[in-house]
């Protein structure tokens, strides 16, 4: 007898229903995966901006005006980013093309070069193709065209992210709430909510320890740099700040950046100093900085770390490298809490936060009596009358009667022994 023959109709129609509708999430979850990811985006930025929103909500402002005084605040700071990036950009690709013919002359001015010049014909092949140009400007207007779409894609999907994060900011702790409380038992809402407060701090003190410390760096770059008097030294600190923002690597990666740029400004001495520049603020940060501002919020091991990360990267590219950390901290706060419980199981004590098995809940205080009104003062009772004294005859002692001592007995005089009767 096979399992589809035990069983009944009903049961075979509830588990084929389940397949389907189980079907029919899945394929909904697929076509609004874009805007899942929008969501996920957005509450991650809400929880990031959630403790700046809370300080200025503590000092008597409304919460919709708290978190448009941030949201001003962060457009300031981009604002001056870009006004520090685009203008010595723009100049250096000025000065470029201003100078590329006289670069050019002095490459043909080595013998080297020149023959190798001669050798290989690359100035004819240069000449050709700069005849081409023009016929390839419509291409440069296609590539400009779907550029320019994405840009508009992307400020579009940003605008987005930043309604969803405001009412989220506005109303994530009611919704939050709301959602505990359809748990049921009250030592599970308190459980959750004590998760979600973990996770909270967690990835708002991590966002706030990054921030932080790729500051720091880009501050210390800076001014290494127009020590040196290397060029761009604006635009290679931001863009080492945005390096240093990606986790293990991202430092790395700009430091890498750097020193091929001091190669061309004064070779060798320029790249030595950098270098142990960046090997010094590498063991600085990691030996001190991140273990002095993370050690109370972000303490995932360093494969977790690195797994998060290359997975991050695979399914969001940087955007998935920047939040890895964080979702990894959140994934092993419910890890532990979750293995936690089955330990306690294990061991037959109670989890956290629940009353043990069979004693029956704790009873709500009774509330305290009311004191009772003091009661009057009651008169005092009349003393009793003192008795009268006995007359002076009474009082003296009367002498007591003398005992006479018991009469003695008369002793008999020793006749002698009796007689013996007569037989």
């Amino acid at each position: 007898m096979s399992v589809w023959d035990a069983l009944t109709t009903r049961q075979i129609a509830r588990i084929l229903f389940t397949v389907a509708a189980f079907s029919g999430l899945l394929y909904l979850l697929v076509q609004i995966r874009s805007t899942l990811l929008l969501l996920g985006i957005a509450i991650f930025v809400a929880v990031a901006l959630g403790p700046a929103v809370d300080f200025f909500s503590r000092r008597r402002l409304p919460r919709a005006a708290a978190i448009l005084i941030v949201y001003v605040l962060i457009f300031c700071v981009f604002g001056g980013v870009l006004s520090l990036l685009v203008p010595p950009v723009v100049n250096g690709a000025t000065d470029l093309s201003r100078d590329l013919p006289s670069y050019i002359e002095d490459l043909r001015n080595n013998k080297t070069i020149r023959d190798f010049d001669n050798k290989y014909d690359i100035t004819p092949r240069l000449q050709e193709e700069a005849q081409k140009l023009p016929s390839r400007l419509g291409d440069a207007a296609g590539a400009l065209q779907s550029i320019a779409a994405g840009v508009v894609n992307t400020a579009f999907q940003l605008l987005t992210i930043l309604t969803m994060a405001f009412f989220l900011l506005l109303d994530g702790r009611r919704i939050s709430d709301f959602l505990v409380r359809r748990l049921g038992r009250r030592h599970r809402e308190e459980r959750v909510r004590g998760i979600l407060t973990r996770i909270y701090k967690s990835t708002s003190g991590y966002v706030a320890g990054a921030l932080t410390i790729t500051s720091i760096n880009g501050i210390l770059t800076f001014i290494v740099l127009s020590i040196l008097g290397v060029p761009f030294a604006v635009p290679l600190a931001v863009l080492m700040s945005f390096f240093g923002l990606i986790p293990l690597v991202g430092a790395t990666i700009g430091g890498v950046i750097i020193l091929v740029v001091t190669l061309f400004n004064d070779f060798p001495s320029s790249t030595i100093v950098y270098g142990i520049f960046l090997i010094l603020y590498q063991q600085f940060e990691n030996n001190v900085l991140q273990p002095f501002i993370f050690k109370r919020t972000v303490n995932v091991p360093p494969l977790a770390v690195i797994i998060a990360i290359l997975a991050g990267s695979s399914i969001l590219g940087v955007v998935g490298a920047l939040v890895a950390i964080p979702i990894a901290a959140a994934l092993q706060i419910v890890l532990r809490e979750y293995y936690g419980d089955e330990s306690a199981a294990d061991t037959g004590e109670p989890p956290p936060g629940e009353p043990p098995p069979g004693d029956p809940p704790p009873e709500p205080p009774s509330p305290p009596e009311p004191p009772s009104p003091p009661e009057p003062p009651s008169p005092p009772e009349p003393s009793p009358p003192p008795e009268p004294s006995p007359p002076p005859t009474e009082q003296k002692r009367r002498p007591a009667p003398k005992r006479t001592p018991p009469p003695k007995r008369r002793s008999e005089p020793n006749r002698g022994p009796k007689p013996k009767p007569a037989s």
